[in-house]
């Protein structure tokens, strides 16, 4: 795998770029918001350590080329308000899982949309990839309602697999192919 912290990918609005060290207080901010982790597989962070700690471990993962998780950040004002990442990628088969979190106070105006297809065009042109799955509560319709725009099939339905903080929930699958993405960008 090739080494990921220097990509930087540039939108109408947005760019999407590694994690830095002064990102913490920003992203404590977006995943210590109960609204955004609502549906997550992990509680809300409580702590600006848990952030450096993903920063640490990003900043040596992107070098080695595990995966990619790069900072949403908005150009007009240069706020980070999320992230969008491509992990548990599969050379092999050509394969990765995307997974992505918002502050609260920036949905609802397409950010996250830009983000992912700019993150999506990435890994099918660049990475070479032939399939992107998704991992979401189904209870996140505004999840499911995203990838279903950007093209993603709804495959599968597992029962009861998360438990955060005491609470059980499901999980629905979804996918998308580079030939069904090929086609709905053309």
């Amino acid at each position: 795998m090739n080494a990921f912290d220097q990509i930087n990918i540039q939108t109408n609005r947005l760019l999407l770029r590694p994690l830095q060290v002064s990102d913490a207080p920003a992203l404590l901010a977006i995943f210590g918001d109960e609204k955004v982790m609502q549906y997550w597989s992990t509680p809300a962070w409580d702590s600006i350590e848990i952030a450096h700690a993903l920063i640490a471990r990003d900043l040596k993962a992107m070098v080695a080329g595990e995966y990619i998780r790069l900072g949403i950040e908005r150009t007009e004002d240069h706020a980070l308000i999320g992230t969008a990442s491509l992990f548990d990628l599969n050379e092999q088969c050509r394969r990765a899982e995307i997974g992505y979190g918002m502050t609260s106070s920036a949905w609802g105006v397409g950010y996250m949309h830009e983000a992912l297809s700019a993150l999506l065009s990435f890994g099918f042109s660049e990475l070479k990839l032939n399939r992107v799955e998704a991992d979401i509560d189904p209870r996140n319709l505004a999840s499911a309602k995203s990838l279903e725009r950007l093209g993603f099939s709804r495959e599968g339905y597992l029962r009861e697999r998360w438990i955060v903080d005491g609470v059980v929930s499901d999980t629905a699958l979804y996918g998308l192919l580079v030939s069904e993405w090929k086609t709905r960008v053309l």
